[in-house]
């Protein structure tokens, strides 16, 4: 058992009617949920990351807000452990880390939101850390883009952050896969 599903940041903000709507996040909602169903259904465990915005200015993940609440495609249960943390890298200054070598977690299998903000960051610091990383491509979210005056779409900006993940950082492969090898 030391393979466990990291799912980060996938709260109501990110969704249609949130305060900083990601495109896709429904599907990649509905995905996420099926991966925690069949980690579920498997014994293995589950690790619920929630965002908490706390930096001067912020717009959404706003504490005590609905919009800061884990939506409801992947509602914890008990004894699904839940970190919060204020940067994008999940195991900065959280006890993550802690928690997955305590509990001997070598293998991870994350999917989340913003797969260019808090997904990226967090994948390539499970790698620096040892880990063994397993990224479900449909199961994450991002947005459009904007830098020097152009803007990137949403579908070329998740396209090109899970292109650069895939391979030496981690496995990138479609939730259907993912579950149908637990």
């Amino acid at each position: 058992m030391n393979h466990a599903l990291l799912l980060v940041d996938i709260q109501n903000d990110y969704f249609p009617d949130g305060k900083m709507e990601l495109s896709a996040s429904p599907e990649a909602g509905e995905n996420a949920r099926r991966l925690l169903l069949a980690f579920r259904k498997s014994g293995l465990p589950v690790v619920h990351i929630q965002h908490l915005s706390v930096r001067p200015g912020s717009s959404f993940f706003l504490p005590n807000t609905e919009g800061v609440k884990i939506h409801t495609s992947v509602t914890p249960i008990e004894g699904e452990a839940v970190f919060q943390k204020n940067y994008p890298n999940s195991f900065r200054q959280t006890p993550l880390l802690d928690h997955l070598r305590q509990d001997g977690i070598t293998r991870l299998t994350i999917a989340g939101m913003m797969t260019h903000m808090c997904i990226d960051t967090t994948v390539r610091a499970a790698f620096d850390l040892g880990f063994d990383c397993c990224l479900a491509h449909d199961a994450c979210a991002t947005k459009s883009l904007s830098f020097a005056g152009f803007t990137v779409p949403a579908g070329q900006v998740q396209t090109s952050f899970l292109a650069s993940l895939n391979g030496l950082f981690a496995r990138v492969l479609p939730t259907n896969e993912i579950c149908s090898n637990l």
